[in-house]
């Protein structure tokens, strides 16, 4: 049995913005250090992998492919099971031959993650959500570069765990590069710098929608696993102390969008709607299938997001940012009004570009280069507008940041352990009785 570490208590809606800057852009703050180049003249990073489901096996390749003299040594995750699979992927890819793990570096359990840690220049952390905090804390703590996928936590103690992390990175020149792709996309870029720039006027309203079918069903019955804790980790998708809920986990690529749009800012408050429509059964955890949110910032400008996961109706995910001047077409980069323009066509610029390849290739170019790359504290407030906006719908309230940031709702169990005890599922969240501590 693992036990866990006590949350980070500090942290204020007055600190976080203090300690944030608000950076448009690719939100990555660069500071110089010695470049990632060993003694002897070897240009070999050691990468590990904490979390090989099917995100982490796609961005340890995407590690390798960043750079040449990148090894995959070490690779962690609770199942060994899906940790085979992974290198087993990884191993018939391109990247095959940078794959140099024996089996003293295949690790399995809750605590797994510090052998990684401790054997490696670079980790790249994939695990379930919830784990998140704990993972960069350590790694910061051993002053290990990590590339952090989104999103950074699924409660306001993980929160501050991870932001106490990634303000120590940059107090100890570790980087921290996170996985919101859509700030590495190169024409998305330019459209929001064309934003930036003013060709929009003054925003007014900013508008995300993530409606899907859905994700993955359920992988496996309560009967073929050997305890709650391993069936709720296999389907994690569905338990908000693992997902935070498809909001925080997923659709949170548009409330990204949002902060990004208003230079990582915090709104002022939020409030909204939402529930569980059509996934019903008891299978499906404990998490909405849908929410619909209002964010309200300084200057009466309001950002609205909606999103669902629901089968058999129609997809639509699109982002716009609204001004005085015109729209902008966020996913289509263009802009519409007196100052039209569109990426392809006033650039000339027709490639295919791989957001998840590119934000591994800034990562370590500029580790070869002596550059520290640290956009951690941006990843936060974005992961705080998933947080206030689950919370605004499960309880019915109005919640400010604060309403996050100073919760002592910490929704994870007090250990980890496949022993074959109970793990209650707290049940659905019910608006107007459901309360947020």
């Amino acid at each position: 049995m693992t036990e866990r570490p006590s949350a980070n208590d500090g942290g204020s809606r007055r600190t976080f913005l203090k300690g944030s800057a608000a950076v448009a852009g690719a939100a990555a703050v660069a500071t110089s250090w010695a470049p990632l180049v060993h003694a002897g003249g070897s240009d070999v990073i050691k990468v590990g992998l904490v979390g090989a489901g099917g995100r982490g096996t796609g961005a340890a390749e995407q590690a390798l492919k960043a750079d040449k003299g990148n090894r995959l040594v070490a690779v962690a995750d609770v199942f060994g099971d899906r940790l085979e699979e992974s290198l087993s992927a990884l191993k018939g890819s391109g990247v095959g031959e940078q794959v140099t793990i024996d089996d003293d570096h295949k690790h399995v359990g809750f605590d797994a993650y510090k052998q990684v840690i401790d054997e490696v220049d670079v980790v790249v952390l994939a695990t379930t959500p919830h784990f998140r905090p704990l993972h960069a804390a350590y790694a910061v703590e051993k002053g290990v570069h990590a590339f952090v996928e989104k999103p950074m936590a699924v409660d306001g103690p993980g929160l501050r765990t991870f932001l106490k992390a990634a303000r120590d990175a940059k107090a100890k020149n570790v980087a921290i590069v996170n996985g919101f792709c859509w700030r590495y996309h190169p024409p998305r870029r330019a459209t929001m710098n064309r934003v930036f720039d003013g060709a929009i006027g003054e925003i007014r309203a900013i508008e995300t929608t993530y409606n899907s079918q859905g994700v993955w069903e359920p992988r496996k019955t309560r009967e073929e696993c050997g305890s709650d804790m391993e069936y709720q980790l296999r389907n994690w998708y569905y338990y908000c102390w693992l997902s935070g809920d498809h909001i925080v986990e997923q659709a949170i690529h548009g409330l990204d969008t949002m902060a990004w749009a208003m230079g990582d800012k915090l709104p002022t408050r939020c409030f909204g709607v939402g529930g569980r429509q059509t996934r019903t059964d008891p299978k499906y955890g404990n998490i909405y299938d849908h929410f619909s949110l209002v964010f309200e910032y300084e200057n009466d400008v309001r950002g609205y997001h909606q999103c669902r996961h629901w089968v058999n109706t129609a997809n639509q995910v699109k982002d716009y940012v609204l001004g005085a001047d015109g729209v902008c077409d966020v996913f289509g980069n263009s802009i519409a009004g007196k100052n039209k323009w569109n990426y392809k066509r006033d650039t000339g610029d027709k490639k295919t570009y791989d957001m998840y390849q590119v934000e591994h290739d800034e990562m370590y170019a500029a580790l070869r280069e002596g550059k520290i790359l640290n956009n951690g504290e941006q990843a936060a407030t974005s992961t705080l507008l998933g947080l206030m906006g689950r919370a605004a719908a499960y309880t019915g309230g109005v919640i400010t940041p604060e309403t996050v940031l100073e919760s002592t709702e910490d929704l994870g169990p007090s250990s980890y352990s496949f022993d074959d005890v109970p793990l209650p599922v707290p049940p659905v969240p019910v608006p107007g009785f459901t309360k947020m501590i």
